[in-house]
């Protein structure tokens, strides 16, 4: 069972949670948010890491994204979320995490924290999380660029770091 805080528009605690169940996401009450966490993984040789989802996920099945992260649990921080998310999706470690911004998703009840982590470790040391990814690689910043475009790529990080994508360019 997955337990998330809940928060008005503000990041204002109410007090409440929601347990998380699959499809069920838009069912939490308008006005009500939880927190979610989202990394742009990034080496320090310059390449960007892109995972392929799981086949069986609600959202976006089979689909690569350029991003790792995930649903911040009761008592967590969006940055705690963030490092824990990584850590289970891709058995990574961040060296550090630099903040990027937040948006809100009516959509799905969703205030985003958006993170680049930034990795120094051995590229093959990812692990794939069951049920989360089946695939990876690493691609250098033209790469990265190209991906934005591909029909397979899940674009909706790409507002999510506009800003940050535009200082790469």
């Amino acid at each position: 069972m997955e337990l998330w805080d809940l928060y008005d528009i503000n990041l204002k605690p109410l007090g409440k949670t929601w347990e998380r169940k699959k499809g069920k996401n838009h069912d939490i009450p308008d006005g009500e948010y939880h927190i979610v966490c989202d990394l742009l993984i990034r080496h320090a040789d310059g390449d960007f890491l892109l995972t392929r989802r799981d086949l069986n996920k609600d959202i976006a099945p089979g689909m690569w994204e350029a991003s790792a992260g995930g649903s911040a649990l009761t008592g967590e921080t969006a940055e705690e979320a963030a490092y824990r998310e990584m850590l289970e999706e891709t058995g990574l470690k961040a060296d550090r995490l630099e903040f990027v911004g937040t948006t809100v998703s009516e959509w799905s009840h969703s205030i985003f924290f958006s993170y680049v982590a930034y990795v120094s470790g051995d590229k093959d040391a990812v692990v794939l999380q069951e049920g989360e990814t089946i695939e990876y690689k690493w691609v250098d910043l033209d790469g990265f660029f190209k991906f934005l475009d591909e029909d397979d790529a899940l674009k909706g990080h790409n507002e999510r770091y506009r800003k940050y994508i535009d200082t790469l360019r």
